[in-house]
């Protein structure tokens, strides 16, 4: 059985006929070729498929497909290609937030979102408030992207890249 579902990614209109138990991350990479979310655990246990929908990031390994018919789909290759990265991608790369690489495009989708619902206002379980706008401190960075593994452990250039971008500098 095949079920019929049209997916907007990264401005595109894309048609997924399909199992409709394939997954949203399966259906990116095998159908459509767009390889940059990678399947690390397969369990939602280590972020590398991180992709945001409808501006919230998901782990699109634990959801469906046919469960996503007409949202907004952002990968990492909507956020950026060389030679015009987005600001976060390029404070990544300024602050050696990446070692083999494997993690980065979730990382990067990850910190995307989580930039926003920052600048929403939205706090999280080390904020020592919960009104108003929580400051980017290590803390508060390493609490809401608890969500993306890096096997590498380059954890201090992914935070002072997630930093720099949101303090919009370019040290």
């Amino acid at each position: 059985m095949s079920l019929h579902t049209t997916l907007w990614i990264n401005g595109e209109t894309y048609a997924l006929d399909a199992d409709p138990r394939t997954t949203l991350l399966d259906a990116i990479r095998d159908h459509f070729n767009l390889t940059g979310s990678k399947k690390g655990c397969d369990h939602g246990q280590c972020g590398a498929c991180t992709m945001i929908v409808n501006g919230r990031r998901i782990n699109s390994c634990l959801t469906l497909a046919c469960m996503h018919d007409g949202d907004e789909i952002t990968t990492i290759e909507g956020l950026g290609q060389p030679g015009a990265m987005s600001a976060l991608q390029e404070a990544f790369v300024r602050h050696d937030g990446f070692q083999c690489g494997y993690c980065t495009p979730g990382q990067v989708c990850s910190a995307t979102a989580m930039l926003e619902e920052v600048s929403q206002g939205w706090p999280s379980h080390v904020s020592e408030d919960l009104e108003g706008p929580a400051p980017l401190s290590e803390a508060e960075i390493s609490e809401r992207m608890s969500g993306n593994l890096c096997r590498c452990s380059a954890y201090p250039g992914i935070v002072n890249a997630i930093r720099d971008a949101a303090e919009g500098g370019t040290t």
